[in-house]
């Protein structure tokens, strides 16, 4: 009968250790998170970017993560910071860059136009006829006091899905700590020093680049 402890076999590297709770940690956290899933057609990716934006009445961001992540399971939460973060630094708005993005993942440059399509096309139609009905009665003091209710629940919305997103600070490559401060910086710059936003990015953002590419690098080096 062959020796079940004979060492190594030839050509394992002898540095790398694996244990049976860190195995069964990974198994258990496979098993835990949801598994994703992915648009079958063009169509669908439309419609339910269409759904998405008709939603959107004072911020489509928090629709975006509820129905990307939380119902229609199509992204990670990750996935989900991953694609804002760079589509926020992209020109344009910040959830169409990200529909093109998803699309260009899934259906190359078709279903880039079918997202931004879905994201765009009927959400225009109704700006067009309440920009005309808000012509006839911006005088009225209750449509500027809803307009107004209107801002502060975009504010409560975009804030709750911080919350919700903050958890995915911590499997960052920079770290919490970093990643908050990186907030709390670019918070004080914008909302109390008035710094240009382009700014802010440059700086900001290329010292967040830098670090997790240094601490990205590092984790290579000692794998």
């Amino acid at each position: 009968m062959p020796n079940e402890r004979a060492g190594p076999l030839p050509g394992a590297n002898p540095g790398v250790r694996s244990t049976e709770g860190s195995a069964v940690s990974a198994a258990e956290a496979l098993a835990a998170a949801p598994a994703l899933r992915a648009p079958r057609s063009k169509t669908e990716l439309f419609v339910a970017f269409t759904w998405l934006a008709l939603q959107g009445f004072g911020g489509v961001l928090a629709v975006a993560q509820r129905e990307l992540v939380e119902r229609l399971r199509w992204l990670s939460k990750e996935q989900f910071v991953e694609l804002l973060s760079l589509s926020q630094v992209l020109p344009g708005p910040n959830v169409v860059n990200l529909s093109l993005m998803f699309g260009d993942r899934h259906f190359g440059w078709r279903g880039a136009l079918a997202a931004a399509a879905g994201m765009l096309a009927v959400p225009l139609l109704i700006v067009l006829v309440l920009a005309g009905v808000y012509l006839r009665f911006s005088d009225v003091p209750q449509v500027a006091g809803a307009l107004r209710g209107m801002g502060a629940v975009a504010s409560g919305l975009i804030l709750a899905t911080a919350l919700k997103l903050a958890p995915t600070l911590r499997r960052n490559a920079m770290g919490l700590w970093p990643c908050a401060l990186i907030v709390a910086a670019s918070a004080l710059a914008i909302g109390w020093l008035r710094w240009p936003l382009v700014w802010v990015v440059l700086v900001l953002g290329l010292s967040g680049f830098a670090l997790a590419w240094r601490r990205l690098s590092a984790r290579r080096r000692h794998a």
